[in-house]
């Protein structure tokens, strides 16, 4: 190839080369949870959905459909690309996240063993050729859409080695991936699409060469947005010496991203050999499918589309997935009901999400009762408030025109034509759906019309905000656009082209009050079952973080009207994530989640609801009582933070694990091979919770764990051990999951399960600690490091559930004290005010102060400073207006106990000097220093210290030199 030639294979739409045999080619089909975006394809049930059964051989299954049909999309198109973009392997680390509907779990070990069987089912079986080439996104510590393309997550070292890269190393490591896709954000301070250290790093956990493909539109964003490069030659030149390989911008237009590499070449920012370096990986990528050798062995033909067999897998998903959160009433399973009453949105409704196909068919709650008991008299409300509007100015209610969709104001007086359904999304978010046409409307076109099937597109076209006035009209907005709706003069048009200031104002009459149509259905009812949650398109999404974990207020109203009315009420919750329902809990016999489950949500669910399925699902995400239980949104220190079942403090509504079945469960012991153990060397490999079916460890203890179905029908039990830690010097969580499995019991029977659990899952990452040799080598001081004391191993109904346990004493040597010639200084043990920045644009981390605080500290522990005579920064100061003068202190105490000892007084950064520009004080946040403080004797305690670093003002500190 040409080096012309090969620039423009890193675009993601890279041209044929005919002369060579190469076809064009692009990488990216999207396969999250079925084929998107292609027209009609199985969907299957959202990953959240899928987690909560637990079962990574389910999801190697459902991978092994999904790649069926890319294929067959791809015998219907050849442009269709084998390389597909899943799945998401980022943690639910927090509930308000608007993408958490995507990921598997907020534990990075389950979220591996998953997204493993996932992979290995989009991978494949023939031994050479992959049916589909997985990518695992979004590389790293992605879990916020306010403001995602901007803002930095703060990660610690315990943070990321702990919490956020085990949940890419495990489909890594098995050998299951092809491709990486970084995410929008920054991790440190640099963005993660010229993050060179921890691309490397990514690279060394395969045993196979993977290719990074950039997000949409980021390497623009690197000048666009973040501001990080000043030009695109320069950022698009960063990006490709950092690792990424395929460039995802500008659509389908190669242009921008060509001249910007021949520049970059023509400049020396790059040379050939980092483009040679991309477009191998690219092609080996695209060898990988066979494409290049012309083989393939699976052969799949363009109708292996919705076939039976796929079907019944979307169905035992949909089944496998639901969860009982609680049965208090003795209502499940239903016995043969004569009168069941199924009311709220999604009570003859089914819903899918942004990266979704287009179901071949929708089961809804209603139809599959219906189905189920077909004797029953199946009563169906959705809630909705059906009202005409009046326009005060045209004196005219809004009705369907019958010449078309549009609606307009004609009529005098309400009818049919002028019934509009509205349902109430919280947070004044509304859908509008006509009742003459069944159709919502959209403001798709400046013109209103209901057209729309659902709500769906990037931008959703069919929510309005509704603003109600003191003297009870309202006025509309078209939230997709942000315009307001007014009538024309003349045509009668209602449009979407006002302003806050001239939009329409509405008389609302109310034809029939969702409450009371609820009341009539729900009376004589022998159960309700009350379906409600979030349209995958309103209120948290892609874009959207979720504005809070309550239910919205019309469905609380709705439920409460249900509860009333009802002789026994199940409250469904149909959704992409938790909520706090601890009242309606409270009042319910029976609380039930399924995701949105795709084509089979109904037939899952009353699968569950009758009995005909034993209830299996098992929380693989907390649900909190509060927001404020899940933790900062925008703070990635899990720990530092308190965050997830491990690090979480609070008591939750319903826990990591937690799930009911129908029978009773009896958790009889627990005991434990040995009580006491030898810790393990430091390592720097993370150990994952085990499960049977992976090879036990040599450094590992037996727990016996043995329980009894004291009801009367079977159970499939997942079994999961849990480890508490007792107060440590490193921070270890409150709880982990440290071995499981799953076991199915027959009434009445008792058994007993051997977990091996790894006293790796005890580990912590430290800092401070020396791996042993031959550890791997990684980007940050330290390693994994079992701390000695007495551990606490708990099985029961979730990770808060103590049922029974057994405590193992760890034997080892104390903490390790350190005897250090340069301390990187973002390497620390505790911090307060601060975060970590990066050293350089390109590699390196320092510390600085977080923006808000103005001061902060870190602090570095167990060090042998004897000797030392002085302590030199290599600092810098960061540009920030109006800022106090930058300085950095420095104090030493005994390690762990005493008054600290201040080693003088403030030290002066550098900054830039007078009449220097804006770009001048930019870059003096990379031009360090070197700055020195005296170390006297008498201020030197005996024995090891503990060091802190007062940073003040914009100062920046990269690494400390002990000078003996």
């Amino acid at each position: 190839m040409t080096l012309a030639e090969k620039v423009t294979f890193l675009h993601q739409h890279a041209p044929a080369v005919p002369r060579l045999g190469l076809a064009a080619f692009r990488t990216g089909t999207e396969a999250l949870h079925g084929v998107s975006w292609l027209g009609t394809a199985t969907v299957f049930p959202q990953p959240v959905g899928l987690a909560a059964t637990w079962d990574p051989d389910l999801l190697e299954r459902v991978g092994a459909a999904v790649a069926t049909e890319v294929r067959a999309k791809r015998a219907q198109d050849p442009t269709v690309s084998l390389n597909v973009w899943a799945p998401v392997v980022n943690t639910l680390r927090h509930p308000l996240w608007g993408r958490g509907e995507e990921g598997y779990s907020e534990d990075a070990d389950l979220t591996a063993v998953l997204a493993t069987g996932y992979c290995r089912g989009l991978r494949g079986t023939d031994p050479t050729v992959w049916a589909t080439v997985p990518t695992l996104k979004h590389y790293l510590a992605y879990s916020n859409e306010t403001d995602r393309a901007v803002t930095s997550s703060h990660l610690p070292p315990q943070a990321l080695r702990e919490h956020e890269l085990p949940s890419f190393t495990g489909p890594l490591a098995a050998g299951v991936v092809g491709a990486v896709m970084p995410s929008y954000n920054l991790v440190n301070g640099r963005p993660n699409h010229v993050a060179r250290e921890l691309l490397d790093e990514l690279r060394t956990w395969a045993p196979h060469e993977v290719a990074v493909v950039s997000d949409a539109q980021a390497p623009s964003n690197l000048v666009d947005g973040e501001r990080y490069h000043d030009d695109h030659v320069t950022s698009h030149a960063a990006a490709l010496r950092a690792g990424v390989d395929s460039f995802t911008d500008n659509s389908a237009d190669s242009a921008p991203t060509v001249e910007r590499i021949t520049a970059a070449l023509a400049a020396g920012l790059v040379t050939e050999a980092d483009v040679d370096r991309a477009v191998l990986r690219v092609l080996l990528l695209r060898e990988r499918t066979g494409e290049l050798a012309g083989a393939d062995p699976y052969g799949v033909g363009a109708d292996a589309i919705d076939t039976p067999e796929h079907r019944v897998l979307a169905r035992e998903a949909a089944g496998r997935g639901v969860v009982v959160l609680a049965d208090d009433g003795g209502v499940l399973p239903l016995r043969a009901p004569a009168v069941v009453a199924v009311v709220g949105p999604f009570a003859d409704h089914v819903v899918h999400d942004w990266y979704s196909g287009t179901p071949p068919y929708l089961s809804t709650v209603a139809g599959a009762l219906a189905e189920r008991y077909p004797d029953a008299d199946v009563r169906i409300a959705d809630g909705a408030d059906r009202v005409a509007l009046r326009s005060l100015v045209h004196d005219r209610y809004l009705a369907l025109d019958p010449r078309d969709t549009a609606l307009v104001a004609s009529a005098v007086a309400p009818d049919e034509a002028t019934w509009l359904d509205v349902t109430d999304w919280g947070d004044d978010v509304v859908t509008l759906r006509s009742a003459a046409s069944g159709r919502l409307v959209s403001g798709a076109s400046w013109t209103l019309r209901a057209d729309a099937d659902r709500v769906g597109g990037w931008v959703a076209q069919e929510t309005f905000r509704v603003r109600t006035h003191d003297d009870g009209t309202v006025s509309l907005q078209h939230v997709g656009s942000g315009r307001w709706l007014r009538v024309q003069h003349g045509s009668g048009l209602l449009v979407a082209e006002a302003s806050e200031r001239t939009a329409e104002r509405f008389a609302r009459h109310v034809v029939r009050a969702g409450t009371a149509h609820v009341a009539e259905v729900c009376a004589g009812a022998d159960v309700v079952v009350v379906a409600v949650g979030n349209d995958p398109h309103v209120a948290g999404r892609e874009t959207e973080d979720r504005p809070g974990l309550e239910l919205p207020p019309a469905s609380r109203e709705l439920w409460r009207t249900a509860r009333a009315h009802a002789r026994a009420a199940v409250l469904a919750v149909v959704s992409s994530y938790p909520y706090a329902v601890g009242d309606e809990a409270a009042a319910a016999d029976a609380v039930v989640w399924t995701c949105h489950a795709g084509q089979e949500l109904g037939h899952g669910l009353v699968d569950v609801l009758s009995g005909d399925r034993e209830p299996t699902g098992r929380l693989a995400q907390t649900w909190w009582r509060r927001a404020e239980d899940a933790g900062d949104l925008l703070d990635h220190d899990v720990v530092g933070n308190g965050q997830t079942y491990r690090w979480g403090a609070a008591e939750p509504l319903y826990a990591f694990g937690h799930g009911l079945s129908y029978t009773r469960v009896e958790h009889v012991g627990l005991t434990l091979s040995a009580p006491t153990v030898e810790a393990p060397e430091p390592t720097t490999v993370h150990t994952p919770a085990a499960r049977p079916e992976t090879p036990r460890p040599e450094a590992a203890v037996v727990a016996s764990v043995t329980l009894h179905n004291a009801g009367g029908r079977p159970v499939d039990e997942l079994v999961a051990v849990h480890v508490q830690a007792p107060a440590l010097p490193v921070p270890a969580p409150l709880r982990r999951l440290a071995a499981w499995t799953r076991v199915a019991l027959a009434p009445g029977e008792t058994r007993t399960v051997d977990l091996g659990v790894p006293l790796g899952t005890l580990a912590v990452w430290d800092v401070g600690a020396t791996p042993a040799p031959g550890s791997p080598v990684v980007g940050t001081p330290g390693a994994f490091r079992v701390q000695p004391g007495t551990y606490r191993l708990t099985v029961g109904r979730s990770a808060h559930d103590d049922a029974a346990n057994a405590d193992l004493v760890v034997t080892g040597p104390p903490a390790p004290v350190r005897r250090p010639d340069v301390l990187e200084a973002h390497a620390f043990h505790a911090y307060a005010g601060a975060v970590t920045s990066d050293r350089s644009r390109a590699a390196g981390s320092c510390v600085e102060v977080l923006p808000s605080a103005h001061r902060g500290w870190v602090r570095h522990d167990r060090l042998d400073l004897a000797g030392a005579r002085a302590l030199r920064l290599e600092v810098a100061p960061r540009a920030l207006p109006g800022w106090s003068a930058p300085t950095v202190a420095l104090a030493l105490r005994p390690t762990g106990t005493g008054a600290w000892r201040p080693l003088g007084p403030p030290v002066a950064v550098p900054e830039a000097g007078d009449g220097a520009t804006p770009a001048d004080r930019r870059e003096a946040a990379y031009a360090w220093r070197w700055v020195e403080v005296p170390v006297p004797d008498e201020a030197l305690p005996a024995g090891p210290v503990d060091l802190r670093l007062e940073l003040v003002g914009a100062a920046r500190v990269a690494r400390v030199e002990v000078v003996r």
